[in-house]
């Protein structure tokens, strides 16, 4: 199992007090919930009792209002037959003082029964129109109407067409009533719907109930909502409420209430919503509800305290030591874990582990350094017998060609080269020494190659007091002159490069040679050493991980027909500290 995988399962386990926590967090879910779901289903029922219970009292209420406005404006119509039937010379301005004081009344009219024109108007301080192009207040309906004396005929609203510049919105209240002289006419008197229109608003069900008037066959006589009506952005179903006889009924999540007043034929509709009707009264249960759940949670987090100073606190401290010995074993120290007798029994045992572990962990490291000793000296003991051969055999010619000084400065640069390879069996030399050692062999190789390549190098005199692996840049510039410049025509250059970036001194190896591909620079650290790579690149890349660790190495860029840059990364190493 990988860290990730082991992090991932990590996340999956439950603690035992998350499990005591859960449990008892459930089984007191479960129970409220079954004895809430129980609840519910009885409130919902006489909610929705209440609710209509509710909605019968309003209609009744708006009914009772209406009564009283119809005997009102039915008083008011005697009160104005009175004065129509008597025969004097004051009934005009009895009438006309009438209609001006009483705010309730608009005008009032006089309509001969058979012909349906007007006979008289009184309207107070109004004017007249001196020709009306249409008249609302009479008509063939109202003449059909009011046949029967006996009855006061209320018109539907609408606007009072017979006065000049004065259009309020009036219902017509009209009765067939006799002269002094014993002739038929049809009194109207229209009164301000206004009044009615207040009487109807003030008549709620709940928050968003609400009454409205129509008439018999269905058409809205009043809506508190008028102008959503009028507009179609709100309908009601009159006519499907026509045929419905008085009484209260439900339709999904509405309740209606439907009461006809005797008087008039109109209806008054009661609408209420079973939903609104039931959040006044859930406050309470909420706050029941609430207060349960609270309770709960002080249960549960007493517990988890109680549990997690019991249990959960040592185990989890034995869980992070632990954690802390798989991060950092070797500087780990243990201290013993405080708790019940089996969280103790498990922490002594733990802390015997930690020992051994720690004792077989020196061991083994211990093993392994002498191990990368032997590795270290197996490395620098691979150099290619073929350049000591070749390089003894251009001395020898050179020799045999009479070219003493040539063959003498060749000798001594071979000589420095094995004498620096040697440095008294030390890994790690001064970058100046290894500076050395690289160009005693470019200067063997410019014999051998007569000079057929150029070298230079770019050190920075603060990286010269620095060490390094000896025998790092030979290898790369070996395998320069071998795969890169020696099939090419033109000279070649390698240039080399030391310097300084952060706490690294950086190494870099550039020629211009014929390059190498993606997959040949991926591969070529692998390769195992042999006769034409010296100790190898890759025992170069091996020998610094060993030292110095994994983060340092050979880094290789390269493009076909252009060149290769080999980068090499070690860190900072003062003297005092290789001699530690």
């Amino acid at each position: 199992m990988n860290k990730k995988e082991r992090v991932r399962e990590k996340k999956r386990r439950i603690s035992s007090s998350a499990v005591m926590i859960m449990l008892v967090v459930g089984i007191t879910a479960i129970a409220m919930g079954v004895g809430l779901a129980a609840f519910l289903a009885v409130y919902s029922r006489a909610a929705r009792q209440n609710a209509v219970i509710s909605s019968d009292h309003a209609v009744v209420q708006a009914s009772n209002i209406m009564h009283n406005f119809t005997e009102d404006i039915g008083e008011g119509l005697r009160l104005v037959e009175g004065i129509f039937s008597r025969n004097s010379q004051s009934r005009d301005a009895d009438m006309n003082a009438l209609v001006s004081v009483r705010t309730d009344v608009v005008a009032v009219m006089s309509y001969d029964p058979a012909t349906g024109e007007l006979d008289e108007m009184w309207s107070g301080r109004q004017r007249v129109k001196e020709s009306p192009l249409v008249n609302l207040s009479y008509g063939e309906e109202i003449a059909e109407k009011v046949k029967d004396g006996d009855r006061i005929f209320i018109s539907n609203p609408h606007v009072e067409s017979l006065l000049a510049d004065y259009y309020p919105w009036v219902v017509s209240v009209c009765k067939l009533v006799k002269t002094a002289e014993g002739e038929e006419r049809v009194l109207v008197m229209d009164t301000r719907f206004s009044q009615i229109a207040g009487y109807v608003d003030d008549v709620g069900i709940g928050h968003h109930g609400y009454c409205f008037i129509m008439d018999e066959a269905g058409n809205i006589i009043y809506h508190p909502q008028q102008q959503l009506i009028f507009s179609g952005l709100k309908e009601e179903k009159t006519k499907e409420l026509a045929q419905k006889e008085d009484g209260s009924f439900t339709q999904g999540e509405m309740i209606y209430t439907i009461l006809t007043l005797p008087d008039s034929g109109w209806r008054i509709v009661g609408i209420s919503f079973v939903d609104e009707m039931v959040y006044d009264r859930m406050a309470s249960v909420a706050a029941l509800i609430i207060t349960l759940l609270l309770a709960v949670l002080a249960i549960t987090f007493v517990s988890s305290l109680v549990l997690s100073r019991v249990i959960s606190r040592p185990m989890k401290g034995l869980a992070k030591a632990m954690e802390a010995f798989e991060k950092d074993a070797s500087g780990f120290t243990y201290y013993p874990i405080k708790g019940t007798s089996e969280v103790e029994a498990l922490s002594d045992s733990f802390g015997h582990m930690v020992v051994q572990i720690q004792e077989l962990m020196t061991k083994v490291r211990n093993e392994e350094i002498s191990l990368r000793k032997t590795e270290l000296r197996a490395l620098q003991a691979q150099i290619n017998p073929h350049f000591l051969y070749n390089t003894l055999d251009s001395i020898a010619w050179m020799c045999e060609e009479s070219r003493t000084k040539e063959a003498v400065e060749m000798v001594n640069a071979l000589a420095r080269l094995f004498r620096i390879s040697i440095s008294k069996g030390h890994e790690l030399i001064p970058i100046e020494k290894e500076v050395e050692h690289a160009r005693s062999y470019l200067m063997i190789q410019n014999f051998r190659y007569k000079n057929q390549f150029r070298y230079s190098f770019e050190v920075d005199e603060e990286c010269l007091p620095y060490y390094c692996n000896k025998i790092t840049l030979q290898p790369i510039i070996e395998n320069a002159i071998y795969h890169g410049l020696n099939r090419m025509i033109d000279e070649g250059l390698i240039r080399i490069r030391i310097y300084m970036e952060e706490d690294a001194v950086i190494f870099t190896v550039e020629d211009n040679g014929v390059g190498m591909s993606a997959e040949q620079c991926r591969s070529i650290l692998n390769r195992e050493p042999g006769d034409n790579t010296g100790i190898g690149i890759k025992n170069v890349n091996d020998r610094i991980r060993i030292y110095f660790g994994e983060q340092y190495g050979l880094k290789i860029e390269s493009e076909q027909d252009v060149g290769t840059k080999v980068i090499i990364t070690m860190p900072k190493v003062k003297e005092e500290i290789h001699e530690a």
